[in-house]
């Protein structure tokens, strides 16, 4: 028999208020650190669910819209496309371009200079956003693009 095979009537009420969290989509909290042109609601962080290490939210931006360059300091983050075409654009004048749909997963890394464009002029993207720290660290840049950026594709480094 495990540790986690007894239970602990001491940790009873522990786990009802620091257990699991379910926070209702419809409940989410547009006071979060922004950039022009896309809307970020927090979800999941320290001051609703108790999360240390990571922070998750949604984004959406408008049909034919785009944010604003800008970074997020030395935090990870991840992106996941639920609806609609993401265009990111990233590097020092943002010279390289990729698209991604739904099912896809972006990753950000630290201190990328970056630009999130929605690809589609009449549906609304929509995503969901996770991030490796707690801090709303948002930079925005004043970035003057390249005109024509390079694309990038994606290579699997492990399964060639």
């Amino acid at each position: 028999m495990t540790d986690h095979d007894h239970t602990h009537p001491s940790n009873h009420d522990h786990w009802r208020d620091h257990g699991v969290k379910v926070i209702p989509g419809d409940s989410l909290d547009p006071n979060t650190a922004q950039t022009p042109g896309m809307n970020r609601a927090a979800a999941i962080n320290k001051a609703r669910a108790g999360a240390e290490k990571i922070w998750a939210g949604t984004v959406t931006i408008h049909a034919n819209a785009k944010t604003g360059a800008h970074h997020h300091g030395e935090l990870e983050s991840i992106i996941y496309v639920l609806k609609g075409k993401a265009r990111m654009r990233w590097g020092d004048e943002l010279e390289y371009v990729a698209e991604a749909g739904p099912g896809d997963f972006i990753y950000v890394p630290p201190f990328v200079p970056h630009q999130e464009i929605n690809a589609s002029v009449d549906e609304t993207l929509e995503c969901v956003l996770f991030r490796s720290g707690q801090e709303p660290t948002v930079v925005n840049l004043d970035i003057e693009p390249v005109e024509k950026p390079e694309a990038v594709l994606w290579t699997d480094p492990i399964h060639r």
